[in-house]
C-alpha cells in the first residue's frame, strides 16, 4: 500500500483547547448525510460535525474538560463524560441536554447501549456504572462495587458490545467483559502495561486497544480464545488506534510523544507518516465507510485525512490539491 498523492488534511477548527476524544456514528441509510462526528475537548464543549467536517452544533453545559463523547447508533443522541463529575445525555437535533448524571469524581468514558436503553460510564472512581435512560432519576447499577474483580486503577474506556454486554478497560492493565443482567465479569484480558485507549470497531467486531507499545485487535464477543487476539508491538507508544472498517488491512495511530499520524498495515509495518498537527495526537478514528480518518491533537484542532489522497470526496470535492477548501 502506498499513497498516490501527498496527504493534505482538512483542518477542522472550533475547539480552543486540546482535543481528547473523537467518535463517528455508524453509517446511516441516507447517503446525502451518511454519518456524524463528535469530539470531546478540554474546553468543555463537545462539538458535533457533519460527515464533511462542517460544524453542526456545540453542546453547552459542562463546567470542566470533556474526556469522552459518543453518539447513539441512530445519531439522534449523544453522551459526554467530563471533569465536572458528570456524564450528560444530549439531543443532537437541537443540542438540548436531556439528562445529567452525577458522579463522585471525573468521568473519563461514556457509552450508549445499542438500543438506547442504558448509559455506561467509568473514570477516576474505578467503578463502572449503568444508568437507565428510561428512568434517569433512578440510582445507577454499580457493576463492580464490592466485587473482588473490580478495577484497581482509573477506567480509561467503556464500550457496549451488545445490549447485554459492556466492556471496561483500566489503568490496572485489565479489560473486563460484563454481563449487565447479572453484573458479573464473564471474561478478562490482561496486558503488561496500563491501557491507554480502547474503542469498538463495530463493523469488524473488534476491540482496538493500545497499551504501552502494543496495539491489540480483540474479538469483542465475550466467549473467545486468546489465540484469536492479534497483538502487535510497535517501536513507539501509541495514544490511540483505529482499524480500517472495510478493508481491515491497515490501522492508524496517534502518539502523545510526537505530532505525527502513522499508517500501518495489519502486520504492524509502518508505511506512512503523516505530518500536519502542531502538538501530540491524542485520538484517532476511521469513518465508518473507511474513506477518511480523523485525528485530534493537543494543538486544539481536528484533522481529516483521506484514506486515498487525491480522491474527490466530501469537502475535497472540487479541490485541486486535495486539501484546501473555501
Amino acid at each position: 500500500m502506498s499513497a498516490l498523492h501527498r496527504a493534505v488534511p482538512l483542518v477542522v477548527p472550533g475547539h480552543t483547547r486540546p482535543v481528547t476524544h473523537l467518535s463517528f456514528s455508524p453509517l446511516f441509510d441516507d447517503t446525502t448525510h451518511p454519518y456524524l462526528l463528535i469530539s470531546g475537548c478540554k474546553d468543555g464543549n463537545p462539538m458535533l460535525r457533519e460527515w464533511t467536517g462542517d460544524w453542526a452544533g456545540t453542546f453547552i453545559g459542562h463546567k470542566g474538560a470533556v474526556w469522552s463523547a459518543k453518539l447513539s447508533r441512530d445519531g439522534l443522541r449523544a453522551a459526554s463524560g467530563s471533569a465536572d463529575f458528570t456524564a450528560r445525555f444530549w439531543d443532537t437535533e437541537n443540542g438540548e441536554m436531556l439528562h445529567s448524571f452525577s458522579h463522585n469524581h471525573i468521568v473519563r468514558s461514556v457509552a450508549i447501549s445499542p438500543e438506547l436503553q442504558f448509559l455506561l460510564t467509568g473514570g477516576q472512581e474505578k467503578k463502572v456504572r449503568i444508568f437507565d435512560l428510561g428512568k434517569p432519576n433512578a440510582e445507577p447499577v454499580v457493576l463492580h462495587e464490592g466485587d473482588e474483580l473490580s478495577h484497581n486503577g482509573m477506567i480509561k474506556s467503556v464500550v457496549w458490545f451488545d445490549e447485554n454486554t459492556g466492556v471496561s478497560a483500566g489503568e490496572d492493565k485489565i479489560i473486563k467483559w460484563w454481563d449487565v443482567r447479572s453484573c458479573k465479569v464473564t471474561r478478562m484480558e490482561k496486558f503488561d502495561e496500563p491501557i491507554t485507549s480502547m474503542e469498538l470497531s463495530v463493523q469488524t467486531q473488534r476491540l482496538v486497544v493500545t497499551s504501552g507499545k502494543t496495539v491489540a485487535f480483540i474479538p469483542a464477543q465475550p466467549a473467545v480464545t486468546d489465540t484469536l487476539i492479534h497483538r502487535l508491538h510497535l517501536l513507539y507508544t501509541p495514544s490511540s488506534a483505529s482499524v480500517h472498517p472495510i478493508l481491515k488491512d491497515r490501522f492508524v495511530t496517534g502518539s502523545t510523544r510526537d505530532e505525527w499520524v502513522r499508517v500501518h498495515n495489519i502486520t504492524g509495518e509502518e508505511y506512512e507518516v503523516l505530518k500536519g498537527h502542531h502538538g501530540p495526537v491524542h485520538c484517532i478514528e476511521y469513518s465508518p465507510d473507511g474513506e477518511l480518518f480523523a485525528s485530534g491533537s493537543e494543538d486544539g484542532t481536528i484533522r481529516l485525512w483521506q484514506t486515498t489522497p487525491g480522491k474527490t470526496y466530501g469537502l475535497w470535492k472540487g479541490s485541486l490539491d486535495g486539501g484546501k477548501t473555501e
